[in-house]
């Protein structure tokens, strides 16, 4: 009788260990058909879904710091063609897009269109002092009038002497309220400012996929006003529109490949590659850089040759480290760099004393949850430089940094985990009933 019962129990044993195996291996996949299924219904932009609803809203926690170079010493430079002595000054912080899209309308080829309504709020607290602090600083009006490849010759001294009889230099003593939203120029007589007009106007319009019938096309941009490409480089390649806006990605993100994103603050766009797994307040993140090679030299980057405007100003098209975007600046010479040049040619640095590049203070970087794409935290890092001389007035020649912005994407993280959480609850019931059946 004990034998007959130890030999059922083990053909009993046996059988439902086939039993669990066969199910766990019909289970497996199941399971893993369903958490694709969850993750892929999460990001759809549509009414109704919670990607849609984060979409709509006003960001609740986009800031822009701002960091000055402060000039030590603007007469020697302008007498004696001394070397700029700048000084770091800052932050002084504002949150930006607390306002929801506006005029969002779903179009038939599976995209939204949509505006960016853009502003700018003072934030005391998160700055080194008031927007009043003054700031010694290249002189806009100046600055652009003394780039000579602007105007015709014949208006040379019409320009030569509007400075003089403005009392205007090549530097200039203003608020940082000023320097950033507008002042009143007393050369030109026009409203002028490194971000003016900025509060009351609007970034796009922007089509982007909502990823209903194909979700590896969520968030890409298809259009930006209105056209697929841009029209600022005189080339397919640098004129291309790639990727999302940086804010998410298609879901299950791959660590081998390229993440692409359109920036509209540098007129193109820019690839970034996996570095690291990090953890952001119990979630793994995937941090992905800004490549290095993105602003190298044509000689180094060829597929950076069409960036190239001026190979005067660029040195033969040699200098790394720097984007001439004045083709979409209307003219005006504004190169744009990392903070304190990083990744840039040595004489780039070696024109101006006082900066120290420091990689993780200075580099731009996202952190992308990889299972639903979202980017949890983002750090975009810009520097804006202006180029100027010579002239009669002005006999020196420079590309002077203004000022580096550090825009910081935290309110990401706080919609982000919520979305997180309604996958990772999925995810994880699945997975701990595959481990118990295997």
């Amino acid at each position: 009788m004990d034998c007959c019962n130890m030999r059922c129990g083990l053909i009993a044993g046996a059988v439902f260990g086939a039993v669990v195996a066969i199910l766990g291996g019909v289970l497996i996949p199941v399971g893993n058909s369903i958490i694709k299924g969850t993750v892929e219904k999460v990001p759809v932009i549509e009414p109704g879904t919670t990607a849609y609803d984060n979409f709509v809203a006003a960001g609740a926690g986009v800031y822009r710091q701002f960091w000055f170079f402060d000039v030590q010493n603007a007469q020697e430079v302008v007498q004696n063609g001394t070397t700029p002595v700048v000084v770091e000054k800052g932050p002084y912080t504002y949150k930006t897009r607390y306002f929801p899209k506006d005029n969002i309308t779903f179009n038939t080829n599976d995209t939204v269109s949509f505006l960016l309504p853009v502003g700018a709020i003072f934030e005391p607290s998160m700055s080194v002092g008031p927007e009043e602090d003054k700031v010694t600083s290249l002189n806009l009006a100046v600055a652009v009038s003394e780039f000579y490849s602007l105007v015709p010759k014949v208006l040379h001294a019409v320009l030569e002497n509007l400075i003089k009889t403005s009392n205007s230099s090549l530097f200039q003593h203003r608020t940082v309220k000023e320097l950033l939203w507008g002042y009143d120029d007393p050369m030109l007589k026009a409203k002028l400012g490194l971000f003016y007009p900025y509060n009351g106007t609007y970034e796009g319009v922007f089509n982007v996929y909502t990823g209903k019938e194909d979700m590896s096309k969520v968030g890409i941009i298809d259009r930006w006003r209105g056209e697929r490409s841009l029209r600022f480089w005189d080339d397919p390649y640098c004129d291309m529109i790639n990727g999302t806006d940086a804010s998410s990605f298609a879901p299950f993100v791959d660590k081998s490949t390229p993440l692409y994103f359109f920036s509209a603050d540098i007129c193109r766009s820019v690839s970034a590659g996996f570095e690291e797994s990090k953890d952001l307040k119990g979630i793994e993140v995937y941090r992905y850089t800004l490549q290095e090679n993105t602003l190298a030299s044509p000689t180094i980057n060829p597929d950076n040759r069409c960036f190239c405007r001026d190979p005067t100003t660029t040195k033969n098209c040699s200098l790394a480290g720097v984007l001439d975007i004045s083709s979409c600046q209307n003219g005006r010479p504004i190169f744009i760099s990392l903070p304190h040049f990083l990744y840039g040619s040595p004489s780039l640095q070696d024109g101006v004393k006082g900066l120290n590049p420091i990689r993780d203070q200075h580099y731009t970087f996202l952190d992308v949850e990889p299972t639903t794409g979202f980017t949890l935290r983002f750090a975009k890092r810009i520097q804006v430089n202006m180029m100027y001389g010579p002239s009669n007035v002005i006999t020196l020649v420079g590309n002077t940094p203004i000022l580096f912005l550090d825009e910081i994407w935290k309110t990401l993280l706080a919609s982000g985990v919520a979305i997180f959480g309604v996958c990772s609850i999925s995810y994880c019931m699945t997975r701990r009933s595959q481990s118990k059946l295997v």
